[in-house]
């Protein structure tokens, strides 16, 4: 009895189980990929209530983070500024300007400015700004060149494996405390060596076990 089908038709299992394997590979990769924060959230930059440009207040103006931030050191989250921290000088400094419209409004009515937040962490993630700025983590070392940016966006992932890279090595990314606002920061030569110094005489041991950072 002649064969229905010929010979070559045994490689068509072999063909289909690998097309599966490598579909199923090819579907993995693009969802660690796609669905990732490096993808998803890195450039994320809302619409803002009131054009604030972070370029000319602090790369032009000089302004300290700490200025309008001024929680960091001292609380685990960062603050918003207030509109009085906005008025201490719009009081005197174009205050018939329309982009400046809805701070005025915010002064006269004690309403609150509805700030759009750009850097998300997930509910359940702990962050702790002050311990991390009073231990040489420099403000760029997360949030990037704000100096650079006409509208703030996310400029780092903010994601598990991002931070422990930090966590595992401080040594590498870690500056003087007085150096911790200061933008595009150059490292000495044997930045290495003091940071090694730095941490074992201040018992600086970032923790890397998951109940550290996870409720």
């Amino acid at each position: 009895m002649a064969q229905i089908f010929p010979k070559n038709a045994n490689t068509l299992p072999v063909l289909s189980l690998a097309g599966v394997l490598f579909g199923g590979v090819l579907v993995v990769g693009l969802v660690w990929y796609y669905f990732s924060p490096e993808f998803v959230d890195v450039g994320y930059a809302p619409e803002q209530p009131v054009e604030y440009s972070h370029r000319f207040h602090v790369s032009e103006l000089g302004l300290d983070c700490r200025y309008c931030h001024s929680y960091v050191e001292v609380s685990p989250h960062a603050n918003i500024p207030a509109t009085e921290t906005c008025m201490n000088c719009h009081s005197q400094i174009q205050t018939e300007s329309l982009k400046l419209l809805p701070v005025r409004e915010s002064w006269a009515t004690g309403n609150s400015i509805e700030w759009v937040k750009v850097n998300f962490l997930p509910d359940y993630v702990q962050f702790n700004h002050s311990a991390h700025v009073n231990n040489g983590v420099g403000c760029e070392t997360c949030h990037g060149r704000i100096d650079q940016m006409e509208v703030v966006y996310q400029e780092e992932p903010l994601s598990m494996g991002w931070c422990l890279e930090c966590h595992r090595q401080p040594e590498l990314y870690l500056r003087p405390n007085s150096e911790v606002t200061t933008m595009g920061y150059v490292h000495p030569t044997d930045f290495v060596e003091q940071n090694v110094e730095r941490i074992a005489q201040d018992g600086i041991v970032p923790p890397t076990n998951c109940s550290a950072c996870h409720y």
